[in-house]
């Protein structure tokens, strides 16, 4: 049941991140441009996640340890959210929500599987399979035909 769950949830997050392309989309165009909108979508991200740590941490009655992790690890993954959500304020409008979805998934699907593989920064170690490999060509298929047909 709990693996149910958490699949519900990760489907929810990724309706979620196909609802933020159009609505970045048009707050770039609003702002005439795309770069604006996606510091407006990070900012406005900050500031709800920073209260949301706050609350958090006085409900747990902890708070984080931020000498902790190694200094790249505070800008990686904000530097490639900022690739992404740029990216995805740029193509919305010239290809669709639906095909920036699709290709974007096609992605994370490839480069996970070889992220499983090597076991980035100590995850476990997953081999490639025939099956893993044959659903990604799928997916890429898909967001092809999606995109094309």
């Amino acid at each position: 049941m709990a693996a149910f769950l958490w699949a519900l949830l990760a489907i929810a997050a990724g309706a979620c991140i196909a609802i933020q392309a159009p609505i970045n989309a048009m707050l770039g165009r609003g702002l005439s441009m795309p770069v604006a909108a996606a510091c407006v979508s990070f900012l406005s991200g900050a500031l709800i996640l920073g209260f949301v740590v706050l609350a958090t941490a006085s409900f747990e009655g902890r708070s984080p340890d931020w000498r902790g992790p190694d200094l790249w690890l505070y800008v990686a993954g904000g530097a490639l959210g900022t690739v992404y959500v740029t990216t995805a304020i740029f193509l919305t409008p010239r290809i669709g929500a639906a095909a920036v979805m699709a290709f974007a998934v096609s992605g994370q699907l490839l480069a996970g599987i070889l992220l499983d593989r090597i076991g980035f920064l100590g995850m476990a170690v997953r081999e490639i399979s025939v099956g893993r490999v044959g659903g990604a060509m799928l997916l890429v298929a898909g967001a092809l035909m999606i995109r094309f047909l």
